[in-house]
Formats: C-alpha cells, sequence, structure tokens
C-alpha cells in the first residue's frame, strides 16, 4: 500500500507523490497524479501548489499513515471529492457528500449561461427571478447568487439530504439569505411560485442501459437518482420542460445540461411543447452538445 516505508529510507512529499501516482495509475485512476495532490495536501492541511516547493520535505508518520487510508479508499473506486468532502467549481469550494453528484467543469457552462442572459444588454429583467432545479449540492444556484446580487432565487431538489448539503454551500458562500430552498419533485411544490425569468437544471440524463458503462467511481458511489433518468435518458427533460412551458414568463429561458448520447431526443421531447420554442443547442469544450436551450413564446 502506498507510503509503506522501506527500512532507512525517508518519505518525502516527492517520493510519496511519485509512488502514489504509478500506485493509483495501475488501479484505473483517469488522474493519478492531481489524486495524489489533492489527498496528500488534505492531510497536510495547505494548498496543492504548496506541495510543488516541499518535495524534499519528509512526511511524518501520522500524516503518512492518514494519506495511505485515503488513497486506498481510492484505489478502490471511492471519489477523491467524497474522501476530502469538498470540490473546486467556477473557482469556488463546495461541500459534497454521497448524498450529491460531484459537480463537474461541464456544469459551469449553464452557470455562463445564465449570467449571459441576465448581463445582456435589454436583458429579461433587471431584477431575474431564477430557479435551480435538482440542484444537488447548489454549486449552479449559488455561484448564480455570487455573480448575480439583483437574482432572486430559488432551488428545488427532491432529495432532502442534497437540499441541506445545497444550504450548507449557501451558508459558507454568504448568500444563504438570498436563496430559497425548497426539497420537491420539480417544480411540483405549491412554494415554487412562478413566473420564472430563467430554469435551469442539471437533471439526471444517463440512460437506464448506460449507466454499466459509466466510470467505476461514478456508479459505486455518486448517487444513482440524480445520474439515471429512465430507459430513454429524457425522462426527466421531457417532465422539466412540460413544467417549463406553462412557469416561464414570455421570452423566458429554459436550460438543461444533457447528454451527448441523447441530446437528440432532448430536443426532440424540448420542440413538442408548443409553448416553447427551441434554440441552438450549445456544444462543450470537448465540442459536444451539452446545453439544450428554449424560450417561452410570446
Amino acid at each position: 500500500m502506498a507510503g509503506e516505508q522501506p527500512s532507512g529510507d525517508v518519505w518525502t512529499v516527492g517520493r510519496l507523490l511519485t509512488w502514489t501516482t504509478d500506485w493509483l495509475a495501475g488501479r484505473g485512476s483517469e488522474s493519478p497524479r492531481l489524486d495524489a495532490e489533492v489527498l496528500l495536501a488534505f492531510v497536510r492541511g495547505c494548498p496543492r501548489i504548496a506541495l510543488y516547493t516541499a518535495f524534499d520535505v519528509p512526511v511524518n508518520e501520522d500524516e503518512r499513515a492518514r494519506f495511505r487510508s485515503l488513497v486506498k479508499r481510492r484505489g478502490e473506486g471511492e471519489p477523491v471529492a467524497y474522501l476530502v468532502g469538498s470540490r473546486e467549481f467556477f473557482s469556488l469550494s463546495f461541500i459534497v457528500s454521497p448524498a450529491v453528484l460531484v459537480p463537474r467543469p461541464e456544469t459551469e457552462g449553464l452557470v455562463i449561461r445564465v449570467l449571459d442572459i441576465c448581463q445582456a444588454a435589454g436583458a429579461i429583467s433587471q431584477r431575474p427571478r431564477i430557479i435551480d432545479v435538482g440542484t444537488g449540492s447548489g454549486a449552479i444556484v449559488v455561484t448564480v447568487a455570487k455573480r448575480l446580487p439583483q437574482a432572486e432565487l430559488v432551488a428545488t431538489d427532491i432529495s432532502p439530504a442534497a437540499i441541506a448539503v445545497a444550504s450548507d454551500n449557501a451558508t459558507r458562500h454568504g448568500v444563504a439569505e438570498r436563496i430559497e430552498f425548497v426539497a420537491c419533485d420539480l417544480l411540483s411544490d405549491p412554494r415554487v411560485v412562478g413566473p420564472w425569468d430563467v430554469i435551469v437544471s442539471n437533471p439526471p440524463y444517463v440512460r437506464e442501459d448506460e449507466f454499466d458503462a459509466l466510470p467505476r467511481d461514478v456508479r459505486l458511489h455518486e448517487p444513482r437518482t440524480a445520474l439515471v433518468s429512465g430507459p430513454t435518458g429524457v425522462e426527466l427533460v421531457g417532465r422539466l420542460a412540460a413544467e417549463a412551458a406553462e412557469k416561464l414568463v414570455p421570452g423566458g429561458w429554459l436550460l438543461m445540461e444533457i447528454g451527448p448520447s441523447t441530446a437528440a431526443a432532448a430536443e426532440q421531447v424540448v420542440a413538442a411543447q408548443p409553448a416553447l420554442s427551441l434554440e441552438p443547442t450549445l456544444k462543450d469544450m470537448a465540442g459536444l452538445p451539452r446545453i439544450v436551450q428554449a424560450r417561452r413564446r410570446g
């Protein structure tokens, strides 16, 4: 196991990182060096960049023992974000737990699009009403709250445990008083009163037949209900589009993250809503379809 010390040798920061990187790579990690650095920085209580000026510094036995335990769990597939209890998103640190999905860089595109819409000349409202549906960790709604101080914000999730995590993140970033959190299915709760200028969501969009092919750390550790939509992968997309058609203001926006394999199906179910006008789907940094857009007809 990583960190076992041969007689007479000294385990320095640099040596631990090199050994652990190789060990994690042999167990299927897609980012073994990053994983090793994040875990060691967490154990040492320092920024990850500080490791680069400490390569020759010995690591004491207590830190090595804690590091060994985390590395072993990572080697068994547990996500690094759950091991350290946080993940960076849009340059902010978010609390995460197995109750919520780990925030991913692709989802930052939703935040960028919300900001673009609300900050554009002739924006839909000087005080936009925005709802984040299926908020999970609260990464989207908290980030929007930090950057749009004029916005009125609500966030929903069917999981009370996820709502608790999102609420903690709002408190962590000083925006708890500006966001109403509601535990409910999509927009179904009477407290979720429209109309909305923007409805934004990263809903479950994995098809049931895709689940077994997901990376091990995702498949075994992240909440299945937040990943899998159903046989088609667009069951939740269709339901949300139908509700959005009734609860958006004229000209209001529906923005949903989708998977590339279900992009065409998602576009079809959105286009089937007479009250919605399908807008061009946005691509992510890899050039894959990622954000389905629609507007409420006037």
